[in-house]
This record gives C-alpha cells, structure tokens and sequence, in this order.
C-alpha cells in the first residue's frame, strides 16, 4: 500500500476514509504517528509483542499477543503495515457491536474453520490469564481459564455441540455483560 512513503496517496485516503471509522484527517495523523513509530512501513510480531509487554508488565502476554497479531495481520505475511493496523483499530475502538464481534470472533476461532472449539476459546483464555497475571482477582467460579470457558460454553452452545458458531457466539456476547464491557474499553479513546 506504499507505507514506505512519508504520505498516502489521495486514492489510498479515499478509500480509508470510505472503509474505516476515521476521517482524512485523523487517517493522515495515523499514517504520520505509525511510521514514526516503524519506519520500515510494518509492525513485526516480535515488536508487537513488545507492546504488549510495556502494556502488562506483571504477567506475560506473549502468547495473547501472538493471538492477536494474527487477527492484524490479514494478508499473513509476517508484518501489520498501515492498512492492517487502521482497520483493526477502527473496529476495535469505533466499530459498531456486530462488528467488534466479528472481529472477536476471528481471535477465538483460531484454526479459521468457522466455529470456535472448547480448546481454541481455552487456549485464548489461558493467554490473556496469563498476560493480566496476578493483578486481578477474579471470582472463584471464573478463576482459571478452565472454569472460565466452561462458564462460557454453557451460557452459549445452546445447541451442546461442543462448539460455538459465529451467531451462538454473537448472542451469547450480547447477554454477557463482562464480553461487552471488555469490547467497549476502546470506546471514545480513539
């Protein structure tokens, strides 16, 4: 997408602004910040795990993170360039409900079949437990992962297939106010 120069170009403006939550000038100051930021043009998984490491320093984020540098990095090609990063961001910080859902759901469905199993919503769980690490002290019924995605999956595979469709995962979302808080953290930072 050019992210190598120092602007992006009308069309590449354009079509931003018509496909994200942001606007010419916030894109502009965007491109301006993530360049200053990773001037080859992209964000490597090791630097992204650095982030996240700055972001919770008394737990270990790796694996969350390496979760979630794979939801950015859609074309799969190592690196989250500008364009990866903006449409994260949008949904993520400005995107309506379904669509921060969607974008979840991506997380949790680790293997892209369309469903998320017991095991691929534990791994996630297990993760972002480790990465919050001893700071939070949760309630005995959620206080580890396995107890979580239990909670989870009896709450939302209405059908008890073992699995969790998109729809499943979506409606029992909505019905689960400590889902919608966490996909509202982002909300009006952005």
């Amino acid at each position: 997408m050019g992210q190598k120069s120092s602007k992006l170009s009308a069309s590449q403006l354009a079509g931003l602004a018509s496909t994200t939550y942001f606007n010419k000038r916030e894109l502009q100051r965007w491109h301006k910040d993530f360049l200053k930021s990773y001037p080859s043009g992209g964000l490597d998984e090791d630097s992204f795990k650095q982030i996240y490491k700055q972001y919770f320093p008394f737990g270990d984020p790796t694996l969350f993170a390496e979760y979630i540098f794979k939801v950015y990095d859609t074309n799969r090609n190592g690196i989250i360039d500008f364009e990866e990063y903006i449409y994260a961001l949008s949904i993520t910080s400005r995107g309506k409900t379904d669509e921060r859902l969607d974008w979840a759901f991506q997380l949790y469905d680790i293997n892209k079949d369309g469903v998320v199993t017991y095991e691929e919503m534990l791994g996630i769980v297990h993760a972002i437990y480790k990465m919050v690490g001893k700071l939070v002290r949760l309630p005995d019924d959620v206080n580890t992962p396995e107890k979580r995605v239990d909670k989870i999956f009896a709450t939302m595979d209405l059908d008890h297939d073992g699995v969790l469709t998109m729809e499943e995962f979506k409606n029992g979302s909505k019905m689960d106010p400590s889902i919608m808080h966490a996909l509202s953290l982002y909300e009006g930072v952005v």
